[in-house]
């Protein structure tokens, strides 16, 4: 009698994210065995580069030895222990290096990237009330956002696909246009459309004066949206609007913190410093769900008050703080100061940029962005006009299945074809990478 396949069993328990079901009838998940570095290999031997760091978590690669190290050393001594009353050393230690790699005091901790911007969003309603300030209960996001999808997240989200089905139960935040600079006008350049779109902001801001609690951002690249990328000088401009306004920042570097965008965090490029800001995803290098709320000494001295009160802020989950994770995510700190990680990112970005270069020339490229060690290129029906193609037509989706079977993993956002690769990957991956993304684009785009 023969068993049934990994695929098989796969198919009868599980329910995938992000998937269509029927979409498992002709591509069915790939079972994977082990990984190393850069490299996923499955139990029929098959490898696949892992181009986008299996959905932005992974920043030094498969099975790194020191963060193995980690867990395996703490593992041996406490592997959880409840927040409320208790604490332990990877959490305090993890904690004061956060505060000190970004000037915010205190740490709040959760498990994935949707608990955490939760927290903020509770947690700015709730400072705000703590002052009495009772008419601050609505949220400003930006328009092609995407901040998660529980459903506080999911309200402050912008990207029908994820939130049109879920509507009626959904808080209906203020949504401001996109700094986005893929929708410049003729002669504009990036820091104008930010100009543009930022007093479109401020006249909400002054519209509702009062009654905002925070405004919620990606700062520098909207990921989920389809890598869109704007100029660091909309968050200068939004930190001063909403310190001119009293409301609170909220960034959300979840996607784009440790390293993503070419410095440690995105909003250093803009040289602000938000009053919430989101960390998550390669937090841990990709090992454990951990994801944390870092906040101003200002927010949490506003919540000093006895158990019980309306005051205090009464919001828990049960794995805060995991010391497994947060030996895994002490241990990726460690990483970047052993060593000068950005600076050789650089370099990977410069040769990403060449390794792609080409295709900008291509007739169904409507455009090739960048920002660190995220680049995307986005497909169109005409690159020249930037016609897309009809959403049904699925062009991305076969130039993922291409990559599959060339023996990379690179799964499109719609029609953009991205590149986010583990800091460790080498320059003739990257070649691969892009060789592989051509003529994935050449045998998508042909009719």
């Amino acid at each position: 009698m023969n068993h049934p396949s990994w695929a098989e069993r796969d198919r009868r328990a599980l329910w995938h994210p992000c998937t269509p079901t029927r979409d498992l009838d002709d591509l069915p998940p790939i079972p994977i065995r082990s990984a190393r570095g850069v490299w996923l290999e499955a139990y029929d031997g098959r490898r696949y580069l892992d181009a986008i760091s299996s959905w932005w978590v992974n920043l030094f690669g498969h099975a790194h030895p020191v963060i193995n190290a980690a867990i395996r050393d703490q593992l041996e001594r406490l592997e959880h222990v409840m927040l409320a009353g208790f604490t332990h050393e990877p959490v305090i230690r993890l904690s004061e290096r956060l505060a000190a790699l970004t000037g915010l005091g205190h740490s709040y901790y959760a498990s994935d990237g949707s608990a955490a911007v939760e927290i903020a969003l509770k947690m700015s309603f709730h400072y705000w009330r703590n002052r009495g300030e009772h008419r601050r209960t609505r949220y400003i996001c930006l328009a092609n956002s995407y901040h998660g999808e529980t459903l506080g997240a999911l309200s402050v989200s912008d990207v029908g696909l994820y939130r049109q089905v879920y509507e009626p139960l959904l808080l209906q935040p203020l949504v401001a246009p996109s700094p986005d600079a893929y929708v410049r006008a003729d002669g504009e350049s990036a820091a104008d459309v930010a100009r543009r779109q930022m007093s479109v902001l401020e006249h909400l801001l002054e519209q509702h004066a009062g009654e905002v609690c925070a405004v919620i951002v990606e700062p520098l690249v909207q990921c989920a949206g389809g890598m869109r990328m704007h100029d660091p000088l909309y968050l200068r401009l939004l930190r001063a609007a909403c310190d001119r306004h009293r409301v609170h920042l909220i960034a959300d570097e979840i996607a784009v913190g440790f390293g993503r965008t070419g410095t440690m965090f995105a909003c250093e490029q803009a040289g602000i410093r938000p009053d919430l800001l989101l960390l998550g995803k390669g937090l841990t290098g990709g090992y454990l769900p951990l994801s944390v709320c870092l906040v101003s000494d200002e927010i949490y001295n506003a919540f000093d008050s006895e158990h019980g009160s309306p005051a205090a802020f009464l919001h828990s989950h049960s794995y805060t703080g995991n010391a497994l994770a947060c030996a895994a995510a002490n241990a990726t700190l460690d990483l970047f100061e052993s060593g000068d990680v950005l600076a050789r990112n650089r370099e990977l970005a410069a040769h990403l940029a060449r390794a792609t270069a080409p295709l900008a020339d291509h007739a169904h490229v409507a455009e090739i962005r960048q920002t660190g060690m995220i680049l995307a290129i986005e497909m169109a029906r005409d690159g020249k006009t930037r016609t897309p193609y009809p959403a049904a037509e699925r062009r991305g989706r076969r130039v993922y299945r291409y990559a599959l079977e060339q023996g990379a993993l690179l799964r499109p956002l719609g029609d953009v074809i991205y590149f986010m690769p583990p800091y460790v990957i080498e320059p003739d991956e990257i070649d691969q990478l892009a060789r592989i993304a051509a003529d994935g684009i050449a045998q998508a785009t042909t009719d």
